[in-house]
């Protein structure tokens, strides 16, 4: 999920003996140590080891490509001793008043603060966040909707008089596994994790094996608010041994996913042979509609969304739609932009607030420099940016240029695919139905933006627009507002009042009608 703006080979390295840190005896400097090893599980209210204790999955700095944690290698049993915690804590949790489940949600939050800056010292490391926007941005995410929830369930109808005989009860429902991805992860574990367990339901939380750090520390104060055994629970592992297990035991009522689209497709097949509810927010390729009228500051605006976080986000706004008759000032005025922007390491502390870190992982920063091959290969025009190492960045670590691609066209496989990286394609239109055409022609549908000076009018071609969201002539979110998407962007949405939806279900209760006096 891309954040916006609110209103608001083990053998040869030597390992710290971090063996999975209990609350109460927390490493002085944690991230300081030559090697840090999180060898357990959270299950049942414990750290229990994993029952493979032969295999582990390693964590590599994204700024040097060197191996700085190791983390546990979750298995088929883990996954299935945790989601037999949660179901055996469900009738508890969910029969918990609300003022009950909200006090333990404020707990969690308290001890969180106290591992914040751990967490956003950790992401500098695993995700590569520059301090400040991992300081400022990510670690900031859990408590803000954390609050955001304690405040709507307040607010919340959970029982409706239909008439003088029925009731719509929302009741939770059930064991929720969810799978969250490593580009803004302690934001998906909140938006996730706090509403489920707010409505009553009970969790097995999968972060990403990429960066998993930040879910370890946050399990830590999980553990130390002292929220019943088997109410949240954690397996570090793999998608095929965590989350498909996730996705096909008969225990688990639901899966929310957010990640790839083609995992999304696997997960919700898998899901259909229990019949689970699946929800998912799954990929995306957005398009941002520049209208004839609009200004060079919004123009400047739009073209650098795509590179917050390293243009690591589900709905980067990676495609502009440019009218002809400016084209060439367009693509002039997102270079200046573009080549504004430093890269930087994540560590350095004179980084400005704009300036980016490296892509998170060998796995991303070889993919998008295929992609960036791909697009000189096929004939877009390299406007800025390219193969090249940025200037002043370990030649080991995993550093992309920002790139703008100029005369694209939606038949280039840069247009058309989620490059997941800091490359923005600049496409030529003629007519507004022609930018309509090509920003509604892609599987996707998560997001889109409209700039121009008419702002009624910049309205009007938002409203057809097929995307579960749009942004006119700004990039400051609703911080309530839903989030999800159309098409293959998945069917869930996450934040605010549709947020908590997502883990109830619904029942009527019929009773007699009263007798007419």
């Amino acid at each position: 999920m891309l954040h916006f703006l609110h209103h608001f080979p083990r053998s040869g390295f030597a390992r710290t003996s971090l063996v999975l840190r209990s609350a109460s005896t927390k490493a002085s400097t944690p991230l300081a140590a030559a090697h840090l090893l999180y060898d357990k599980q959270y299950i049942n209210g414990k750290w229990v080891p994993s029952s493979n204790k032969d295999s582990f999955i390693d964590v590599t700095d994204s700024n040097t490509g060197e191996i700085f944690a190791t983390v546990a290698d979750g298995t088929a049993v883990d996954t299935e001793q945790a989601i037999i915690a949660a179901s055996n804590a469900f009738h508890s949790w969910s029969n918990l008043s609300l003022l009950e489940r909200k006090r333990y949600i404020q707990q969690i939050l308290e001890e969180y603060e106290k591992v914040k800056p751990d967490i956003a010292n950790a992401l500098t490391k695993e995700l590569g966040a520059p301090q400040e926007f991992a300081k400022n941005v990510h670690s900031e995410l859990y408590p803000f909707y954390s609050r955001q929830y304690l405040s709507i369930v307040d607010e919340y109808e959970w029982v409706e008089e239909l008439d003088d005989i029925a009731l719509v009860v929302k009741e939770p429902i059930g064991v929720v596994g969810a799978i969250t991805p490593w580009n803004w992860p302690l934001n998906q574990i909140a938006c996730k994790m706090v509403p489920a367990l707010l409505a009553g339901c009970t969790f097995v939380l999968k972060p990403s094996e990429v960066t998993p750090i930040n879910a370890y520390l946050l399990t830590e104060a999980v553990h130390a608010s002292g929220l019943p055994p088997g109410v949240f629970n954690m397996v570090c592992g793999t998608g095929p041994k965590v989350g498909e297990v996730l996705a096909t035991h008969p225990l688990v009522d639901m899966v929310s996913f957010t990640g790839s689209t083609g995992v999304g497709k696997h997960l919700h097949m898998l899901g259909s042979s229990t019949v689970k509810r699946v929800r998912s927010e799954l990929g995306g390729r957005s398009a941002i509609v520049v209208l004839p009228d609009a200004t060079a500051e919004q123009i400047e605006m739009m073209a650098t969304q795509i590179l917050e976080n390293s243009g690591q986000s589900c709905l980067g706004l990676g495609r502009m739609i440019a009218p002809g008759s400016r084209y060439e000032e367009i693509v002039q005025i997102a270079r200046d932009a573009f080549e504004k922007v430093q890269v930087v390491e994540a560590s350095n502390e004179a980084a400005k607030t704009g300036d980016i870190g490296p892509v998170a992982s060998r796995t991303q920063y070889d993919k998008i420099r295929s992609y960036i091959q791909k697009g000189i290969e096929e004939g877009a025009r390299l406007v800025t940016g390219g193969l090249e190492a940025p200037p002043n960045t370990p030649t080991s670590g995993y550093f992309i240029k920002p790139t703008i691609f100029a005369d694209a066209h939606n038949d280039m496989t840069v247009v058309r695919e989620e490059i997941f990286g800091p490359v923005l394609c600049i496409i030529p239109y003629e007519s507004e139905e022609e930018a309509i055409d090509i920003a509604n022609d892609t599987i996707y549908g998560l997001s889109n933006a409209v700039i121009g000076a008419d702002q009624e009018h910049a309205m009007k071609i938002a409203s057809r627009l097929r995307s579960g969201q749009v942004h006119v002539n700004t990039l400051v979110r609703g911080p309530t507002a839903p989030f999800g998407g159309y098409k293959q962007s998945g069917d869930g949405r996450e934040i605010g009042v549709y947020g908590l939806e997502e883990f109830l279900q619904i029942k009527s209760i019929h009773r007699p009608k009263p007798a007419v006096k």
